[in-house]
């Protein structure tokens, strides 16, 4: 494989391509297309004859993962958002779909590069944009955010419990200077929470905060619900969505629309017959979440908080 400069390890790797099954001739789609690594399971698996289109918002995984797949004649890559996926499939003249992949989770590659401003270990610009040719920065966003509306982030995408102090905090430093830098925020953070509760967090106290500031500026779970719909629709009979979320609010998300897309009658419960003529468009497999093994996660930390959906249409 030629060398990029991306990279990414694909989280459930087994797992995707045990309930994905990917056949000869099969038509796939990867909403999240990364570095390429599921999909190229999926074309080697298939015998290199599947057709797999492959989306995403960062122009650098879509060069990298171009390049990695550059042997398979039925790669096609698209710069959108999977959000988009009905629109940018039909445009691009896709067939009802065999299987499609969304892996939810902030690739290596981005988190690895200082400069994209994901990551907490080193001080760098707040960018945290997966598409780098739209929208606004997370700097740009933390300068206009009100400290209730940032207290509200935290709570609901970072599941953060100092929510309310570090709001408090940020907006005090940030009337002293603007909080740029990955840096900046970093030590808002650091000065809401107390040492004796970061010494005993699990991980690095601010992972949530940035977690949080990245689902926002990339508006990542409001669109998510139907962006499921949509990819559901667009699956031939018998074909398979395979979703990988990473917290428990695209879990939710995820799950919950599984089961209503399994069962979306509205009649009353006591209602002897159905009479809302809302059919079933599948069903949910594999009893739930499919976890990553132990040996994943000890590979690989970032595995840890993996989960994997699937759902198959009737």
């Amino acid at each position: 494989m030629e060398n990029t400069g991306f990279h990414h390890i694909p989280v459930l790797f087994e797992e995707v391509m045990e309930w994905m099954d990917p056949r000869p001739d099969g038509v796939y789609a990867d909403g999240t297309l990364g570095g390429g690594g599921h999909s190229e399971g999926i074309l080697h698996l298939s015998g290199g004859t599947a057709s797999l289109y492959g989306i995403d918002r960062d122009e650098e995984a879509i060069a990298a993962a171009s390049a990695r797949l550059k042997d398979y004649p039925g790669f096609r890559a698209i710069h959108g958002n999977f959000h988009d996926a009905r629109e940018l499939l039909t445009a691009a003249g896709a067939p009802p779909l065999t299987g499609a992949l969304l892996d939810l989770g902030v690739s290596s590659h981005q988190l690895d590069v200082g400069e994209r401003g994901f990551s907490y270990h080193e001080d760098a610009p707040l960018d945290m944009r997966m598409d780098r040719s739209s929208g606004i920065t997370a700097a740009e966003y933390l300068a206009q955010v009100s400290e209730g509306e940032f207290r509200r982030i935290l709570t609901d995408y970072g599941e953060e419990k100092w929510a309310a102090r570090i709001a408090q905090i940020f907006v005090e430093r940030r009337a002293q200077k603007p909080i740029l830098t990955t840096g900046d925020l970093v030590a808002v953070v650091d000065a809401a929470i107390p040492k004796a509760v970061r010494r005993k967090d699990d991980g690095h106290p601010a992972r949530r905060t940035f977690q949080a500031v990245r689902i926002a500026v990339n508006d990542e779970l409001a669109p998510l619900e139907k962006a499921l719909e949509d990819f559901v629709s667009l699956l031939a009979p018998g074909g398979r969505l395979l979703v990988i979320t990473f917290h428990s609010l695209e879990d939710r998300i995820t799950k919950n629309t599984f089961r209503r897309l399994q069962n979306p009658c509205t009649c009353p419960p006591k209602m002897p017959v159905c009479v809302c003529g809302k059919k079933p468009l599948g069903k949910a497999l594999a009893g739930g979440a499919v976890k990553p093994s132990k040996t994943e996660t000890d590979d690989n930390a970032r595995a840890r908080s993996a989960k994997l959906r699937v759902f198959e249409r009737r």
